[in-house]
């Protein structure tokens, strides 16, 4: 399919208005690029990023959902039920644009930028959601994405249910009295660690489960050689399920580096669920309490307290 066509089939789509939802004056959403974006017609909506399918499903607009991306994993039913555009970096204009959408909801960093450019260029409102990682980023993004939606009441249920779970998880993390020091580690290829730095999901859910990351002298996620793994001094590697690509316990203990350090000695290895360890959406403060269990199983009795309100909270209307 041409970019001709494609962007002539997405003009065709924008002027697709169902009946009930279309907004008579619009909808004005500040996005991730510095602009505003007028949405008229919030009926038929392809969702790039999990955090972001997730929170639509918690406001009850999985029926308007028209096709999502690849790490759309929870609520299972997401991807089992709706059309899969594809990993959200490595997406094709064609594949989000033919399914009619009437609004893309994307996650900042979504691409690849030939991508996102031709979607721009589309007759069809692109938001791109900021990805901030950080408490007041996840609020922020659960409000964006209600009031894309024109659902403000929703959206203040859903960030009143996340804040009360955040501030139960300070109470909890306030019982730390010694951080452990942790480094994420994406992959383990060749013998080589790539290693989360600061300004990352990763290194955020350390801080907000009670730990210390123990790569702080870059940003972003970087291969790091043998000494500077030695140097960090993890107490605790953390990684993510990720199929036959997950890093495993027994590789980290046998590295000739991590060898040398408290992570070989006390065989402490953590591996979670990607989306919910670092998808910062509804269940990021239940993830953050069920990592601090794994850092520090003394607080265990405590954490049994913590019950996540997000989980349960009604906010569908």
């Amino acid at each position: 399919m041409t970019i001709r066509r494609t962007l002539a089939m997405s003009a065709a789509a924008g002027c697709f208005l169902l009946g009930g939802v279309a907004l008579a004056a619009g909808i004005t959403v500040h996005d991730a690029r510095n602009r505003d974006v007028t949405i008229a017609d919030p009926a038929r909506i392809v969702s790039i990023g999990g955090a972001i399918t997730e929170i639509l499903y918690a406001l009850g607009f999985e029926d308007r959902l028209v096709g999502v991306d690849s790490t759309s994993l929870y609520p299972p039913a997401a991807l089992r039920d709706k059309p899969n555009v594809g990993y959200m970096r490595q997406l094709s204009a064609e594949g989000v644009l033919g399914l009619n959408p009437s609004l893309v909801l994307a996650a900042q960093g979504s691409g690849p930028k030939e991508t996102m450019d031709v979607l721009e260029a589309a007759k069809v409102p692109l938001v791109l959601v900021p990805e901030t990682f950080s408490e007041a980023g996840l609020l922020d993004k659960i409000k964006l994405v209600g009031h894309a939606m024109d659902a403000d009441k929703r959206a203040e249920c859903l960030t009143a249910a996340v804040s009360d779970d955040l501030a139960q998880l300070r109470e909890l993390r306030a019982r730390v009295t010694k951080p452990v020091r942790v480094m994420f580690v994406m992959s383990l290829l060749n013998g080589r660690a790539m290693a989360a730095g600061k300004n990352t999901a990763a290194n955020e859910i350390i801080a907000l489960a009670g730990g210390v990351n123990a790569i702080d002298g870059y940003d972003g996620y970087k291969i790091i050689n043998d000494e500077a793994i030695v140097a960090a001094k993890p107490d605790v590697v953390l990684s993510i399920q990720r199929g036959k690509d997950s890093v495993v316990a027994e590789t980290v203990y046998l590295h000739p580096a991590f060898a040398l350090t408290p992570v070989a000695a006390n065989k402490t290895f953590i591996s979670m669920e990607g989306l919910y360890l670092l998808g910062f959406g509804p269940r990021t403060a239940a993830a953050a309490r069920d990592l601090s269990i794994k850092l520090y199983p003394a607080l265990a009795p405590q954490a049994e307290k913590f019950k996540p309100v997000a989980l349960t909270a009604d906010c569908r209307k």
